[in-house]
């Protein structure tokens, strides 16, 4: 029997995690942060223009609207982050990276750890391990009944004709941009 079949998985995952935060907290340190401020930096490198607002980044993070209110305020005080208010919807405020925002992330994204398991599994040939994260995030997301974040492109209402690529929930025009991000409306296809 392998000695993997032992194990639970949810340890597994837990200890992944842990590893992860431990990561997480070396590299703020080094920057001056806190790691909540790391998740919003990173969050918003990834998220379209349909989830870069404060309500969707709350619900990403699964943060208290305060907490991430101060947050935002400390990374924009930096000159991390900047506010915009939608030309459409003026109650509507969208969030963006700066380029100082985008300098701090680099760095805090240079990881050792990351580089040396990405080696490992390649010396071990885990051709699957992208569909075994994949399924795993997919998992605890249902049972947590959270919304999936995916990206827009493999979203079940992202369709794409000649002429470039629609979102069929809104019915708008997506750019390429758009559709290699994470969107909050994401529905698995």
């Amino acid at each position: 029997m392998n000695a993997m079949e032992n194990i639970d998985v949810f340890d597994l995952i837990e200890r992944m995690s842990a590893l992860l935060r431990s990561e997480e907290r070396k590299k703020c340190t080094e920057l001056g942060l806190q790691p909540v401020h790391l998740q919003v930096l990173d969050y918003l490198s990834r998220c379209n223009r349909y989830s870069d607002t404060p309500a969707a980044l709350t619900n990403y993070l699964g943060m208290t609207r305060g907490t991430v209110s101060q947050t935002l305020l400390l990374l924009m005080k930096r000159g991390f982050i900047n506010k915009t208010v939608d030309s459409n919807d003026r109650r509507m405020i969208h969030l963006s990276l700066l380029a100082e925002g985008e300098a701090v992330l680099k760095k805090a994204r240079s990881s050792e750890l990351f580089n040396r398991a990405a080696l490992i599994f390649k010396e071990h040939n885990f051709a699957q391990h992208n569909d075994i994260f994949a399924n795993a995030l997919t998992s605890l997301q249902k049972a947590n009944k959270s919304q999936s974040f995916g990206l827009c492109k493999t979203c079940r209402y992202f369709t794409e004709s000649p002429t470039g690529f629609m979102c069929g929930l809104t019915k708008e025009v997506l750019s390429q941009t758009d559709s290699e991000k994470i969107c909050q409306e994401h529905s698995v296809a």
